[in-house]
């Protein structure tokens, strides 16, 4: 499948999840069983907001316990070689992310798993743009005007992000090359520190996904410029997207998905799909993410194992450009 093709099969990104699952498995079943649940990063972040309502609906539609092991370090790699390395049975699953699973691959020199030869891609949970964000008391109000200004003092604009080599950093580069700009990136150990500091306008922006700057702008007190996705978000329907600014075809995400260990038995993959596939279109889901500018999303196995292989290739290709690099 072209990498455009699939895309534009997943053109419902920030709309509703629309693509079905295989039936659920016949021969095996994981009802009563006990599934941990690998979060590669610690409690409270993204991730786990993405992941813990994910594991107590998956347990209902299962009929198992789910239990949420939070396993943090080095970028995702810690948890995800914790998968990488169990047994090939369903009963451990990975809550893996656009950085387990297509960056840390490059952005890593000696890289602590194989994303594609040591798991097995079970499904497409959720999706959510980066935001181009800047201090409420900015005179910049839009892109264009971000550009102009970057443009007159090359070098002098700083943006922030949650680290080097995250979904942030990697759209700032991507966005910093195709305006023809030149930026400075401050690198933070978290969105949490970086947004702290724009709001005391010690940064020019950020790039950072949205849930992690939503509270701020809805507040008043961050101006969103634009979001990285192919389509508006549902929270901020005022918000341009980066494509619709002057930069035709950009687009990235962030994005969470589940993933088992290499050699899970397709029936149990396929029973793990058709139960997440049934959390991931249940307005009870949607409900705890869109509020926050996450947008479920469903994919099929095959689709899903599809759209990891081209964002390998994007995401690799982000972090060569930038330099990024990690040993």
């Amino acid at each position: 499948m072209k990498r455009r093709d699939f895309l534009q099969a997943v053109a419902a990104t920030f709309g509703t999840a629309t693509i079905g699952v295989a039936g659920a498995a016949q021969a095996q079943s994981l009802a009563g069983a006990q599934i941990r649940m690998i979060v590669p990063f610690p409690p409270g972040g993204p991730t786990d907001i993405v992941a813990r309502p994910l594991a107590q609906m998956l347990g209902d539609a299962a009929k198992a316990t789910i239990v949420v092991d939070n396993r943090g370090g080095a970028g995702g790699s810690v948890g995800a070689s914790v998968v990488a390395k169990a047994a090939a049975d369903g009963r451990t699953i990975l809550m893996g992310t656009v950085g387990t699973h297509a960056i840390n691959p490059t952005l890593y020199k000696t890289p602590a798993y194989d994303a594609e030869k040591e798991f097995t891609p079970i499904a497409l949970v959720a999706m959510a743009p980066v935001a181009v964000v800047v201090n409420a008391e900015s005179p910049v109000k839009t892109l264009a005007e971000l550009v102009a200004a970057a443009k007159k003092d090359p070098g002098k604009l700083t943006f922030g992000t949650a680290g080097s080599g995250t979904p942030g950093h990697l759209t700032g580069e991507m966005f910093r090359r195709a305006a023809g700009i030149d930026l400075l990136h401050v690198p933070y150990k978290g969105s949490a520190p970086a947004v702290t500091d724009l709001l005391g306008s010690q940064l020019g922006l950020m790039f950072d996904p949205l849930q992690s700057v939503l509270s701020h702008v809805q507040a008043g007190k961050l101006r969103a410029l634009a979001i990285s996705s192919k389509s508006r978000a549902s929270v901020l329907p005022d918000v341009p997207t980066i494509a619709e600014s002057g930069f035709a075809g950009f687009e990235t995400t962030a994005w969470w998905g589940v993933f088992a260990p290499a050699g899970v038995p397709a029936p149990i993959a396929d029973q793990l799909a058709a139960d997440i596939e049934r959390v991931v279109r249940s307005a009870d889901f949607r409900g705890k993410l869109e509020s926050l500018g996450v947008v479920p999303v469903a994919l099929t196995r095959n689709a899903f194992a599809d759209f990891q292989k081209a964002e390998l290739a994007k995401w690799g290709q982000a972090v060569r450009d930038s330099g990024a690099r990690v040993d």
